[in-house]
Order: C-alpha cells, then sequence, then structure tokens
C-alpha cells in the first residue's frame, strides 16, 4: 500500500482542482480514512426553488468519498458513487462527512453523509457510498 496523507498534503490536492477553487470548497480535515469538506453556499449554488443545486451535493460527497478513500494511499479515484437525496438543502453552509467503511490495496468502499448548517443547526441532506480505487496499485 502507498502511503497515505493527511491534511496539509490533502489541501494541496484541493488548491490543484480548479473546479474546487472556483466553488470555494475547503478541506476542515483528511486522514486515516476520513475527510471533512465545507462549502460556503452562495446565491449562484441554487436552483429555481432556492435549494441548493443537486450537482454541488454531488460534487461534495464525490470529492469527499475520494479524500477519504485516498487518504490511505495518498491518492484516490472515484471508480462509482450513488447519492440518496434525503431533503433539500439550503443553509448557511454544507458540511461532507467522509469515511472508509472498508479497504483493500486497490479500492476502497466508503460512505458520505452531507448536513447543511444554518447557525448550529445541522440537517441531513445527502447519504452517498461509493468506491474509490488507488491509481497506484498494480
Amino acid at each position: 500500500m502507498n502511503a497515505g496523507f493527511g491534511l496539509e498534503a490533502a489541501r494541496r490536492v484541493l488548491a490543484a482542482q480548479p473546479f474546487s477553487r472556483l466553488l470555494g470548497a475547503e478541506l476542515a480535515a483528511c486522514g486515516e480514512g476520513r475527510a471533512e469538506l465545507v462549502l460556503g453556499l452562495r446565491e449562484t449554488f441554487l436552483q429555481q426553488h432556492g435549494f441548493v443545486h443537486g450537482g454541488v451535493l454531488s460534487y461534495l460527497a464525490d470529492n469527499a468519498l475520494t479524500f477519504a478513500g485516498g487518504s490511505l494511499w495518498g491518492d484516490g479515484l472515484t471508480a462509482q458513487y450513488t447519492l440518496h437525496y434525503l431533503r433539500p438543502a439550503r443553509g448557511e453552509r454544507l458540511v461532507a462527512r467522509a469515511e472508509v467503511i472498508h479497504a483493500g490495496r486497490r479500492r476502497a468502499l466508503c460512505r458520505c453523509q452531507i448536513v447543511a448548517r444554518d447557525g448550529e443547526v445541522q440537517t441531513p441532506v445527502v447519504f452517498a457510498i461509493g468506491t474509490i480505487v488507488n491509481p497506484g496499485a498494480s
């Protein structure tokens, strides 16, 4: 298994992603099979009903899952993921918390929950599960 990475290395990876920079995503935690990705909400992230667009939620789940799995190996790529929208999202920020459920040398099964925060109130809005692959495994 490759050496994993921690928060500072993961933040450098996130900063190298132009789309993540565009959205303003921040890594609050990363390492040992866990990751927490935070996104402050802006009007441009909303759809016509005033809720966060599903594409924004999908981005957060995808990246949080990949950082959780990739933290074990130092890199990771999404093989697949499934989203379950629990309720419409709105608030001040979104927090995606992901963790590895099971990992081998080549693949990790991960789960992610996204909550919408409004002050101190956290409302679960998405549950996701995904498979992350180790691109360095042979």
